[in-house]
């Protein structure tokens, strides 16, 4: 039996007997990049894809099968599942020829997702769900062309600073990014690697407005700050699990990221905090699109449709802290859940109250993540 085997059986031995919540094995296989139609607990042959499933395409961590339980209903098995580390990554390989039925961008690479011809408008008769999505998170800019939409909303939420609270001092001051900028904290900062996060988050830190992003005063300004912070960092990752496991034994002490991580720190004891930075957090909405040669059309809106569920939003808001984007979904989550996770049944409330990503031009979103990618290597 082959090394992977064994941890793929021992973790699967520990879901069934207990001693790991189903959320935590999730997370893990997610981060050593096995999608979970591979688990053993799915009867399905490690790393085999159905032919006659659809395949889904999305951030690590949405590849499970607590988003599809109508689709599962339906079809008897999950779709196929395909991660990428960032949004930019996954356009990228599409481009190169790369079919899928459905992925998972977000709002501010929308219009150059519909630009590339690559996708196709949403079939909402098809949507069982779709007269009870929130207006204001499917219409957005660029989303909607000649009436027809080709943007499905799922999640939305932000991008900030979660801290343990033990071991930062505020020294009496506001939340701040500073504190990944802060040389007290050198070698213990952990930052996200991927720049459709990482790069927005320094020009709010700069002060730059992002309808402005992309002027070479601005590109300077922010790239010169990231320059700055890199001798702090420790670790450049979008393994979320990992910068959740640093936080929790103190190898980090503060780490960039989304509103699920400060969820999963919490419900181990961990004291953390998911920091309402001065500056604003970054806000998002993350949703579905369908392939132009998506191999199995009917499947993908069936996909659409379950991430649609409120099935789904009950577990994208209670397990990770994330909105959704069906309104009936926060009718199953109390108030006081929904105010312990920093939520709001309005979701304007929050968006409004952060720095809400504007979508850029490809030539932008080209230059930013190749600047990135030497700023990280230490060029």
């Amino acid at each position: 039996m082959k090394k992977s085997e064994i941890c793929a059986k021992e973790l699967t031995d520990k879901l069934q007997s207990g001693q790991m919540t189903r959320r935590r094995f999730n997370q893990i296989l997610s981060a050593a990049g096995v999608s979970l139609v591979a688990a053993p607990m799915m009867g399905r042959n490690a790393l085999a894809a159905a032919e006659d499933q659809g395949t889904y395409f999305t951030w690590g961590g949405y590849d499970v099968p607590d988003l599809f339980g109508p689709y599962i209903a339906k079809h008897g098995e999950p779709p196929n599942f395909a991660a990428f580390g960032g949004s930019e990554e996954g356009l990228t390989k599409m481009r190169a020829g790369y079919v899928v039925d459905v992925s998972h961008p977000c709002n501010q690479a929308i219009p150059r997702w519909v630009a590339s011809g690559l996708f196709q408008t949403l079939d909402t008769s098809k949507l069982s769900n779709w007269s009870d999505v929130i207006p204001e998170l499917w219409n957005l800019e660029g989303a909607v062309v000649d009436g027809k939409p080709y943007f499905a909303p799922m999640d939305w939420g932000q991008t900030s600073v979660t801290y343990r609270t033990d071991l930062v001092d505020l020294e009496g001051k506001e939340e701040s990014w500073g504190i990944l900028w802060d040389e007290r904290y050198k070698g213990r900062i952990g930052v996200l690697a991927s720049a459709a996060d990482t790069w927005w988050c320094a020009a709010i830190y700069a002060g730059v407005d992002f309808k402005n992003l992309s002027t070479d005063e601005n590109v300077k300004k922010v790239a010169e700050l990231l320059r700055k912070q890199q001798p702090l960092i420790r670790v450049y990752t979008d393994d979320t699990t990992s910068l959740e496991q640093a936080l929790a034994s103190g190898e980090l002490v503060a780490a960039m990221t989304w509103n699920s991580s400060p969820v999963t720190l919490k419900d181990q004891g961990v004291p953390v905090k998911f920091a309402n930075p001065k500056e604003g957090a970054l806000t998002w909405v993350c949703g579905a699109m369908m392939h132009k040669d998506a191999p199995h059309p009917d499947k993908a809106h069936d996909i659409i449709d379950s991430l649609l569920s409120v099935e789904s939003g009950v577990w994208i808001i209670d397990a990770n802290g994330y909105g959704h984007s069906n309104r009936k979904a926060f009718d199953a989550i109390s108030d006081e859940r929904l105010a312990e996770l920093g939520l709001s049944k309005t979701p304007l409330d929050i968006l409004s109250a952060g720095k809400f990503q504007v979508p850029q031009t490809q030539e932008f979103e080209s230059a930013m993540n190749k600047e990135f990618e030497q700023i990280k290597a230490g060029f």
